[in-house]
């Protein structure tokens, strides 16, 4: 894995002898003659005509996420919700339907109930831990399936193999977003997914300097073994005069073929030639970096676990997760470094907590090297209904926690200080029901699941608050 971060789809002894790939800040490419540019149009041969399709520097970005994914290809696009866009219409046409997760970014459920919908296309979302409900939605029209490695914020883990296996006997396409996973954590296509979806703007990237998305093939999709189900990649396109299933018979997608030409080109979504690079240099740390976050994202985790004033740690490491036995099967490394609490109290509470932070900064982004925190049902799922955000696992009192790279002493000082501004909220005025209190099918906090409140008497957790660092001032 650091191996591949650091060298796949660059040869620093091509031209000028360049250690890092360059940023090839071009619109149009010079050709020696017509018949060049004529045959890259055809689709003839490989090239670059206009950085709106495709760039040099972009091309290694392409390279590496597909080597680090173990796929045979990938697209980079201008950002997450673009790769998530993208890689679904590819898929998708009206009369089709998906099966989702309901463990999903606020902006891709979005994107389902409102977009998808304008498209003609429908959608079912289901429990993430339920295989038989996954099983059950699945219908004749349903091309895709759609889940996340690590959901966001919940950090809740899914059973892949088992819901690929399900698919993939219904015909269905897997396409699963594993930005809070990245590569160095999981590889979906071992798992059984088709397609790969990625915010590059987080873990990838990692500074949070950068918007952009991948979409990786990982090679089990071919639409040439049921032709019938995918006719726009399997008949004669009209408009580029191909059929991009010809594609796989020399070790190409021709899904991505179709998406990077129609989609990539007519949404110009395009990712420029200088946040490729940006990412490309993330991804060199990006084994050292997930390593750390996540160690640090689950001592943290546990130090919360029955601390006054929080309900709920959303971790895979709280006890009777649900899915803790896919936490110690699939991801060894650990979980990624995002997380949520659900807070006693209410809004109230978790906006005393957020603004009470100084190291952690209050931002609407993860996967930074900086610790960030947001209140979703306000920020990220504040457009899903509430009864969407429940089976998100939202309420009015859930924060999301995004772990960096600072010290991890100076981290649990400053969400000490943030839980005794919750507790002064919440002491300070009526609490109610919260909309994330039911889990996803109606287990309620008494059920064993992912989510449910952990014991209050779990041992070791307020000595490793109180005992934390100093704090820091927030800087600029």
């Amino acid at each position: 894995m650091s191996t591949t971060s650091v060298h796949a789809g660059w040869d620093a002894r091509g031209a000028h002898g360049s250690l890092v790939p360059p940023i090839y800040a071009t619109s149009a490419y010079a050709h020696s003659g017509h018949a060049s540019l004529k045959a890259l149009f055809a689709r003839e041969s490989e090239g670059f005509a206009y950085s709106r399709s495709g760039n040099p520097t972009t091309a290694v970005l392409e390279q590496r996420i597909a080597a680090l994914e173990g796929g045979i290809g990938a697209i980079a696009v201008a950002s997450g919700q673009a790769a998530t866009t993208i890689a679904l219409c590819a898929l998708l046409e009206p009369g089709t339907h998906v099966v989702a997760s309901s463990r999903l970014y606020g902006g891709t459920t979005e994107f389902l109930g409102d977009t998808l919908v304008d498209l003609q296309v429908s959608w079912s979302s289901v429990d993430p831990w339920d295989v038989d409900a996954w099983r059950a939605a699945i219908r004749p029209e349903t091309r895709v399936v759609l889940l996340e490695s690590i959901a966001n914020p919940g950090a809740e883990l899914t059973d892949l193999d088992a819901i690929s296996a399900i698919a993939h006997e219904h015909g269905a396409v897997v396409v699963v977003d594993s930005t809070l996973a990245s590569p160095a954590l999981y590889r979906p296509g071992e798992h059984g997914a088709d397609v790969v979806v990625h915010s590059a703007t987080k873990y990838l990237a990692g500074h949070g300097t950068t918007i952009a998305g991948l979409i990786v093939d990982t090679g089990s999709f071919d639409p040439r073994r049921c032709p019938e189900r995918w006719p726009r990649l399997t008949t004669p396109n009209e408009r580029f005069h191909v059929t991009f299933a010809d594609e796989y018979e020399a070790g190409g997608s021709g899904l991505l073929g179709f998406a990077r030409a129609k989609y990539v080109t007519d949404f110009g979504a395009t990712l420029p030639a200088q946040s490729a690079r940006d990412v490309l240099v993330g991804i060199e740390t990006l084994d050292l970096r997930l390593e750390r976050i996540s160690a640090h994202a689950e001592q943290i985790a546990r130090s919360l676990q029955g601390a006054e004033g929080i309900a709920r740690v959303n971790h895979p490491s709280a006890p009777g997760r649900a899915d803790a036995h896919l936490a110690a099967r699939d991801f060894p490394r650990g979980t990624s470094g995002v997380f949520s609490i659900d807070l006693e109290g209410g809004e109230a509470a978790a906006a005393a907590f957020c603004d009470a932070l100084s190291v952690f900064t209050l931002a609407v982004n993860i996967g930074d090297v900086r610790s960030l925190v947001c209140h979703p049902a306000t920020t990220t799922h504040s457009h899903l209904s509430t009864e969407q955000r429940a089976a998100c696992g939202v309420g009015e009192g859930t924060v999301r926690l995004s772990i960096g790279l600072e010290d991890v002493d100076d981290l649990l000082s400053d969400l000490q200080r943030g839980l005794a501004a919750a507790r002064t909220a919440r002491d300070a005025g009526p609490s109610g029901a919260e909309p994330g209190d039911a889990e996803p099918g109606g287990a309620e906090r008494g059920d064993a699941g992912p989510g449910d409140a952990a014991p209050t008497d779990a041992p070791g957790r307020a000595s490793v608050l109180s005992g934390a660092g100093a704090s820091r001032s927030r800087t600029a």
